[in-house]
């Protein structure tokens, strides 16, 4: 099937072309039709599916086949996610998708100036993408007016529930007018998104592309077994045996991205590390130095990575489990995109035997173990105990990282020792 059989029109027939796709992904087929037809839908959706595509186009055809002429340069779509950037992310396919159409979009969020943000919406906006802390800091400060938003949609509504945003999603709910169009897009169907969906879409359509909680069959998933204080040395081992050119590691703390970032520069390994304690300016350099292959291997936390869209990212590492089980699913999602191939790599100690054991269970399969020569586990180490974080704590902290705020709308304080 060809992306002209699905009903858009020929201006964004022809930005889909001059990015060089020809075909839409199963994302892409489903919901676009849906989308067109002005219902609510509800999807399932991994990350690397194109499903930002598969709201923007509709979205763009669906504003200009209702051209607003009086009260120009009012607010007739609101996205919302959960990070920079992905908001960062979303605003450029709004850009490139839109490029032949007469539309204006903004892209806020925290940890940069509000005040460039305010101007860009008094000289008019269409499509708004927004974090909700910043969003919220706006609207507190009657920046923003929402009253003509046709078309809401959140993005990655899993993660915004995660990091603790579903109290700024109802205040923004209470915000937009009833009479609308909602779409939700979700990782994962937990039974907090169903509630969410049940209270936010009006007779919704369903879509899955994929199985719940799975991941991508085009990813060779792969653990191996070794000591903690080996983990490094075998990273570096792996980078240099492989050639690895581009690696996108995890770790579970901001600290321990910085620390393994720094080990893996004396290795003479460029790296640089991501998360929620860097500013913006620094968050962007480190992400383009990895897009451009100035950098090799780029640390991330789990919040700092959503929104990283690179197109055949070869190799994913799992340097420190997660202790969620699905947060393991939206890690390894950044390779194999778009049906493409990719590796996923757990370095696994015996502190992490429950953390694997939960992730299997999730997959409902067992992950492939090799031990690399050399590297084999010390049977007579025992297992330690991995401090975390309350789910308070945690959410906190996650909300801080991409630039959210109280209920209130002020500012959360800046926390030195959270994820």
């Amino acid at each position: 099937m060809s992306f002209s059989k699905l009903g858009l029109s020929q201006q964004l027939l022809r930005a889909i072309e001059e990015q060089g796709y020809s075909e839409p992904t199963p994302i892409q087929k489903q919901a676009i039709p849906v989308i067109l037809s002005k219902k609510d839908i509800l999807a399932g959706a991994q990350t690397g599916t194109g499903k930002t595509a598969g709201f923007t186009l509709p979205l763009l055809q669906i504003l200009d086949e209702k051209r607003v002429t009086k009260g120009r340069n009012q607010i007739r779509a609101l996205i919302i996610t959960p990070t920079r950037e992905l908001a960062a992310q979303v605003g450029e396919s709004v850009k490139t998708y839109g490029k032949h159409l007469p539309y204006t979009s903004a892209t806020i969020f925290g940890g940069v100036g509000i005040n460039p943000q305010i101007s860009a919406i008094r000289k008019g906006v269409d499509i708004l993408i927004a974090t909700p802390g910043r969003l919220l800091d706006l609207v507190s400060q009657k920046a923003l007016d929402l009253s003509k938003v046709e078309v809401l949609i959140l993005d990655e509504a899993d993660r915004m529930l995660d990091m603790g945003f579903i109290n700024d999603i109802k205040k923004v709910l209470a915000i937009v007018p009833k009479q609308r169009q909602t779409l939700l897009f979700s990782a994962t169907f937990s039974d907090d998104i169903k509630k969410l969906a049940d209270n936010l879409l009006k007779s919704p359509t369903l879509i899955e592309v994929a199985r719940r909680n799975t991941a991508a069959e085009s990813i060779q998933q792969t653990v191996h077994p070794v000591d903690r204080e080996r983990k490094r040395e075998l990273l570096s081992s792996l980078i240099r045996k492989g050639d690895w050119r581009q690696v996108l590691v995890f770790t579970r703390t901001k600290h321990g991205a910085n620390r393994l970032s720094g080990q893996l520069e004396k290795d003479g390994i460029t790296s640089a590390a991501i998360h929620g304690n860097k500013s913006q300016g620094a968050r962007t350099k480190a992400l383009a130095g990895f897009k451009e292959g100035h950098v090799r291997v780029l640390v991330a936390t789990d919040i700092a990575a959503r929104g990283i869209d690179i197109d055949q990212l070869p190799h994913v590492v799992n340097f420190e489990l997660p202790n969620v089980s699905e947060d393991y699913i939206h890690r390894i999602g950044r390779t194999g995109r778009a049906g493409r191939g990719g590796q996923a790599i757990s370095l696994v100690c015996i502190d992490e035997d429950a953390y694997l054991a939960g992730i299997e269970k999730l997959l409902k399969s067992k992950i492939k173990k090799v031990i690399v020569d050399g590297f084999a586990p010390d049977r007579t180490i025992r297992a330690e105990p991995i401090l975390q974080k309350s789910k308070h704590q945690a959410n906190r902290s996650r909300a801080k990282t991409s630039g959210s705020a109280t209920p209130s709308g002020k500012s959360r304080p800046r926390r030195t020792q959270s994820r």
